[in-house]
């Protein structure tokens, strides 16, 4: 008997939703067997990391209330990670070299800070061309690995990604709440909360609210529908990620201060010594 049921999950939960129907797809299944699959920061791919590898990736960039910001320990490593032969290693230093092994078969989980309805998606960019990560990104999507761009919901914005690369820029800023960022276009295939949940069961997903309070702020409500079985393991998963918290090394969790060496050269800062 079909059966329609309404939950809500928050950012968090959201993003152990869709690391953990990441896992399970077939291609990332059999790329973990055979190939090789590569993970690039951020707190979904983190989420990823710790299903896929039971450890959590380095948190570089971040929105914060404060902006956008870096991490305090800018010389911890375990931003990207590479798994292959049921080993995973930390490969920050030599991201470059590793992309040019990639080949179809292999997969690529990254993260996006936007997505819009039209299935496009972008990565805010703070370090001077993108850090090496920023780099390497059209080498990520041009060795002809499967990219799949993790997104939750909340990422997505009511205009169009080319506009929104349009209107940023690291050096276009008269001032910026944080450091000024650009935006790179990401190419591949995004994956939210209602495409993790269609690939963990047969059921359909509609999103019917978004946002609220006490935690909730960013978070999705949703229908979903399906045979009772189905949508019991939707409900299975949801209790068990019930209260989920962010992705991510601990220690990179701590952002940059505004005044000190630590934030950086963000010439655009309005937070910075002096300007508040």
């Amino acid at each position: 008997m079909e059966i329609r049921i309404q939950v809500t999950l928050t950012v968090s939960e959201g993003k152990r939703v869709i690391a953990r129907a990441i896992a399970s797809l077939p291609e990332v299944r059999k790329a973990l067997e055979k190939g090789k699959i590569l993970l690039k920061g951020g707190t979904t791919v983190s989420a990823v990391a710790e299903e896929l590898a039971g450890r959590p990736l380095k948190i570089s960039g971040r929105i914060s209330p404060r902006g956008t910001r870096g991490t305090i320990n800018k010389t911890l490593q375990g931003h990207c990670l590479l798994l292959m032969a049921g080993k995973s290693e930390i490969v920050d230093h030599n991201l470059k070299e590793v992309i040019e092994t990639l080949k179809p078969g292999d997969v690529v989980v990254i993260g996006a800070n936007a997505i819009d309805l039209d299935g496009n998606a972008a990565m805010c960019i703070g370090a001077p061309l993108g850090g090496l990560p920023g780099e390497a990104l059209g080498g990520m999507m041009g060795y002809g690995a499967k990219v799949l761009i993790t997104a939750g919901l909340e990422k997505l914005i009511p205009g169009r990604i080319s506009a929104s690369i349009r209107a940023a820029g690291r050096n276009a800023m008269t001032q910026s709440q944080g450091m000024a960022v650009g935006m790179v276009p990401l190419i591949g295939q995004v994956f939210t909360e209602t495409d993790a949940l269609k690939a963990l069961a047969e059921v359909a997903c509609t999103v019917i609210a978004k946002g609220g309070i006490d935690g909730a702020e960013g978070s999705t409500t949703l229908v979903v529908v399906g045979e009772g079985s189905e949508v019991s393991k939707v409900v299975t998963l949801i209790n068990e990620l019930r209260n989920s918290q962010v992705s991510g090394i601990p220690e990179s969790l701590e952002e940059c201060q505004p005044g000190t060496s630590s934030c950086g050269n963000h010439n655009s800062c309005m937070y910075k010594s002096g300007k508040k």
